[in-house]
């Protein structure tokens, strides 16, 4: 049997590009869901969620109350979640589980509060009372606006991108530092280290170091002189 006539094992190689291919998708996927994820919920919760009407002696007073006055954590979680997303690609193995999952909480804790807060009339009518100066002032003609399910949407983007972290995070790239130590018996990496390892023998006859000679008061000339002798 010839050469020519053995089947060549491509299908090997192929599982392997297609999963690096996905794992680059999911990076992608996850940075961008998870920065547009707590850009939308830090825009909705500073965003009016509910408005109404208090009533008072000459008439009725409007009241509104955005996303934090109804409720804080949704704008904590999305900074929260921010910073989880940042620190995944700087700690490695049972650090990066653990980040992710914070990523995950966040985008989840977000959802639930985002809904709850939707329906929540309880900011309107501690602002009535204050306007009023009347402890149990009643609310009146209450509307809500969609920046809660805005927020909600934040929070399902920063869940996704939490799950896809947990998922296929130990793929991804990590941090490192530029330089191994001195003493790991490791090259040093980066130009810095190599330009320290080259000026260790410095080459008189290098124009720099004619300079430097010449700057200390030394005749170069006469060290090249003495090396040739």
């Amino acid at each position: 049997m010839s050469a020519a006539a053995v089947p060549q094992p491509r299908a090997h190689h192929e599982p392997t590009a297609s999963a690096a291919r996905g794992r680059r998708r999911s990076l992608g996927v996850a940075l961008l869901s998870g920065a547009l994820g707590a850009a939308l919920v830090l825009l909705a919760t500073s965003r009016t969620w509910a408005k109404g009407t208090a009533a008072v002696a000459k008439g009725t007073l409007p009241q509104h109350a955005n996303g934090d006055d109804i409720t804080g954590l949704p704008g904590a979680l999305a900074v929260v979640g921010l910073a989880a997303l940042v620190a995944v690609f700087a700690v490695n193995r049972v650090g990066r589980w653990v980040v992710s999952g914070l990523l995950a909480l966040s985008g989840a804790g977000i959802v639930v509060s985002a809904v709850l807060g939707a329906s929540d009339k309880a900011a309107l009518e501690e602002k009535a009372s204050r306007a009023t100066g009347l402890a149990d002032s009643a609310i009146h003609d209450v509307a809500y606006t969609p920046w809660p399910w805005v927020a909600m949407v934040g929070g399902l983007l920063l869940l996704l991108a939490g799950v896809l972290a947990l998922g296929y995070g130990r793929h991804w790239p990590a941090m490192s530092g530029r330089y191994e130590r001195a003493g790991d018996g490791k090259a040093s990496r980066g130009p810095v280290a190599r330009a320290r390892r080259g000026g260790a023998a410095g080459d008189p006859e290098r124009p720099e170091e004619l300079w430097k000679a010449l700057d200390r008061g030394e005749d170069p000339t006469e060290r090249s002189a003495g090396r040739e002798a």
